[in-house]
């Protein structure tokens, strides 16, 4: 290295260098040489070749398989406030470009997408809800919270108060405990109440930042939810896996005869109600607690033919390379009895959440659920996550879903 860097240095071999090379921001403890022993957990730190090359700088974890979370390949970079504004202001002027108006409930920063490694952020109305699953952004929190405030509120965004929903594992494998509660932003109390209403493709959901799935609700099948929407008018409709009855509503707005919502969770299922009624759906949809996959083989044998529409969007089968195979079983099950429940030409909208289940993967799944239930499948759209959880082409991680619809007949 040419100039005197003022980061403790982590080397890495050879082959750490060449994988540095493809663009992806996560350094492996495996290709390790020498890591820093007198720096904190958490604390920016360069990564070099093993000839000295510069590869970038990023946050050290000193307890993750993932040793180095990369977040700048600029030697020149000061990672002062006004950098992490700037990140900031990067990430809400890309969603003003891409979310076509509908900013009140959107991702608005995804992790390494936005070069934030490991901090998801939500906008649900006036609260952000916040994940943060590296050490280096916990450490930093106190400066980026406040500036993502700041910049919303000079966007003109209301934004009365940041949750944290840190009750996620992956943060054990940064040596993190598990936590939620209230963000307190200087010089300001927080708010009563964790529970907020959004709208989104015209329809109202409660949201409980607190209590809710993940963040607080699923932001990813926005533009998804409206292509059922266009589609389901006159139609009779089974959307399975319903949680908060989101697609349901969406059938429901968009004309369809009868929805009738699936969820295995009465919780899920009390809820998908209480916004079926808040939307005035309510004699539209009925919603029903049952285990999908009991179900579905019993429609098949007592009432083929009686949806016009089946939806299945079920939560992620698998979450790593281990559960693959039985994953793909699962998802091969509930197609196969989804094709055979509907007539010719009906249709299916079905959807995986899983980056370990590659689009490759769910299609060469989908071809045998078809062949099994002696069914073709007429493509009418494909689609993934909407653009406010960007996929980065040299990090694979950041693209998890899928979804097609498709006349079977």
């Amino acid at each position: 290295m040419k100039t005197e860097r003022a980061f403790p240095k982590v080397v890495v071999t050879a082959k750490g260098e060449r994988w540095a090379g493809t663009g992806h921001p996560w350094i492996y403890a495996s290709d390790v040489i020498s890591q820093p022993e007198d720096v904190e957990n958490g604390a920016l730190t360069d990564v070099i070749g093993p000839r000295g090359t510069y590869l970038g700088t990023g946050f050290l974890s000193r307890e993750s398989k993932i040793r180095v979370r990369l977040v700048s390949r600029n030697a020149n970079d000061r990672f002062d406030a006004a950098f992490w504004e700037r990140r900031v202001r990067y990430a809400w002027e890309y969603r003003k470009a891409v979310m076509g108006g509908q900013l009140s409930a959107c991702r608005v920063i995804f992790g390494e997408s936005d070069g934030f490694p490991g901090l998801t952020v939500d906008r649900f109305n006036d609260l952000l809800s916040v994940q943060t699953a590296s050490v280096g952004l916990e450490r930093l929190k106190d400066v980026i919270f406040p500036l993502m405030v700041k910049v919303l509120r000079e966007d003109g965004q209301e934004i009365r108060g940041v949750y944290e929903r840190n009750d996620l594992a992956a943060r054990s494998l940064e040596g993190l405990p598990q936590t939620r509660g209230w963000y307190d932003l200087p010089g300001e109390t927080h708010p009563e109440s964790a529970v907020t209403e959004i709208r989104e493709n015209g329809i109202f959901y409660q949201v409980d930042v607190e209590n809710g799935q993940k963040t607080g609700f699923f932001l990813d099948q926005k533009f998804n939810r409206a292509a059922i929407a266009r589609i389901a008018g006159g139609k009779r409709v089974l959307d399975c896996f319903t949680h908060t009855g989101s697609f349901a509503l969406n059938a429901a707005l968009g004309g369809a005869a009868h929805v009738t919502a699936v969820d295995v969770s009465e919780t899920a299922a009390e809820m998908a109600r209480r916004n079926a009624a808040r939307n005035g759906l309510s004699e539209k949809i009925d919603v029903v607690c049952a285990d999908v996959f009991e179900l579905l083989p019993r429609l098949c044998a007592e009432s083929r033919g009686a949806y016009d529409l089946v939806i299945l969007d079920p939560p992620a089968f698998t979450k790593s390379r281990a559960t693959a195979d039985s994953a793909y079983r699962g998802y091969r099950e509930i197609n196969y009895r989804a094709m055979s429940l509907l007539p010719r030409g009906g249709y299916l909208a079905t959807a995986s959440c899983s980056h370990f289940m590659p689009m490759e993967q769910f299609e060469r799944m989908l071809r045998q659920a078809a062949r099994d239930a002696n069914r073709e499948l007429r493509e009418v759209e494909v689609r993934k996550q909407a653009p406010d959880h960007p996929i980065l082409w040299n990090v694979p991680e950041t693209e998890y879903l899928k979804f097609y619809i498709f006349q079977v007949i």
